[in-house]
């Protein structure tokens, strides 16, 4: 244990959801953590706490750690309230794809956005995610689907995380969708993604994932293992959007490529989650797009509890399908409509969140983990789910550094 650090400041009088060890939320009462050079150097009971060149009293608050939202869209132009409208007048999603509308729609307002102009769209978007403690997000392209709009769309992803104290991490998602140009050659559009927009994303170092929109309304699973294939041969692990709208087996075919995640799954079988189960694989569970797209076929969660697959929850904040700018809300939304238990959903957005994205140093309050925390106006780790559009948010931590609410 250590005695001093010369930088370290120990926070104390606090409540703290470890995320790990054998109590509900790893909950330590009256405990304290000690951080020094961006990391976790103790945590445990206040009394047994070492000594600190600083000190901060949390006045009994909660400390969580930094909340992770591992499913994010956030760079893209243009709106799709209209499209919001259409739905509740009885139009369904796949019809206003199939008209042109949907992810189309955003690529033809992304294609035109400048980078200046992209950027200044997403940071409002990030900013209300930081509001509420997050501190590492996930950001796809996908709305480019031609090789300069989805490097564009990457650069600004990675441009946010200079501009504001989070970690962004980039998916390539060029199989989302059929661009216009391409709706007669789909094996055309294919090898554009595999054949040159993939590999240039790679050789920039655009992308620390691939991505893919497995569906009736999107590529086939065949489609979507040559856009595997791909990601493999450039040393890029791979996620999927799998099971929303139907069951086409590419969660199977995902975990068969060691897939970070799987998210959506409304559908998802009980073959599909044995297999996610046997391959360590996440599901991301994304009530937004459930929500808005006001779905009747719940994602199977007793079946992932039954077989002890890991359960994410992430805000999928898109223009059209999940205009959601909460992950707090996300949370409550995953216990009331999902049936998750408070714990389930605080380990979704932590240490099962860090997981899918393939992170093992963060989403925990434990030695060696980053320093990245949330400090709450709140005295239970259950309380976070409980309300909608209320923020408790007292501080947040960076690799260690202090960001006002």
């Amino acid at each position: 244990m250590p005695t001093t650090a010369s930088a370290s400041l120990l926070i104390t009088n606090a409540r703290i959801a470890t995320m790990s060890g054998g109590l509900p939320y790893g909950l330590i009462d009256k405990g304290a953590v000690l951080i020094d050079n961006g990391k976790i150097l103790w945590a445990g009971p206040a009394s047994e706490a070492p000594r600190a060149h600083r000190k901060l009293d949390a006045k009994t608050r909660l400390i969580t750690p930094g909340l992770i939202d591992c499913h994010t869209h956030l760079v893209y132009g243009g709106n799709r309230a209209h499209e919001f409208e259409q739905r509740l007048n009885g139009v369904s999603y796949s019809e206003i794809a199939k008209a042109g509308g949907g992810i189309n729609s955003t690529v033809r307002a992304t294609r035109s956005a400048s980078e200046t102009d992209l950027l200044s769209l997403a940071l409002p978007r990030l900013d209300s995610l930081l509001a509420e403690g997050v501190t590492t997000v996930e950001i796809k392209s996908g709305y480019g689907l031609d090789v300069d709009t989805e490097m564009k769309m990457l650069r600004v992803a990675r441009a946010l995380a200079k501009k504001r104290p989070v970690e962004v991490v980039t998916s390539f998602l060029g199989a989302h969708a059929l661009p216009p140009e391409f709706k007669d050659n789909r094996a055309g559009y294919l090898n554009l993604v595999c054949d040159e927009a993939l590999p240039a994303v790679a050789k920039a170092k655009l992308a620390d994932a691939v991505d893919g929109f497995c569906e009736t309304i999107a590529f086939s699973v065949e489609e979507i293992e040559a856009v595997f294939q791909a990601a493999v041969a450039h040393g890029l692990p791979v996620k999927l959007h799998a099971e929303q709208l139907s069951d086409m087996g590419g969660a199977k075919l995902a975990v068969r490529y060691s897939a970070l995640s799987c998210d959506h799954l409304e559908y998802l079988d009980e073959e599909g989650a044995i297999a996610m189960a046997n391959a360590g694989t996440v599901a991301v569970l994304l009530p937004g797009a459930f929500y808005y797209l006001r779905e009747k076929q719940h994602p199977p969660v007793a079946l992932l509890r039954r077989h002890q697959v890991p359960m994410s929850v992430a805000t999928d904040l898109n223009p059209g399908s999940s205009p959601v700018h909460s992950l707090l809300a996300a949370m409550n939304m995953a216990c009331v409509l999902f049936g998750l238990t408070p714990e389930e959903a605080l380990r979704g957005v932590t240490v099962n969140a860090a997981r899918a994205l393939g992170f093992q140093d963060r989403g925990r309050i434990a030695v060696g983990q980053k320093a990245d925390l949330a400090m709450w106006n709140l005295d239970a780790p259950g309380h976070l789910c409980y309300p909608l559009g209320y923020n408790p948010l007292h501080l947040a931590f960076k690799h260690g550094r202090e960001i006002a609410a």
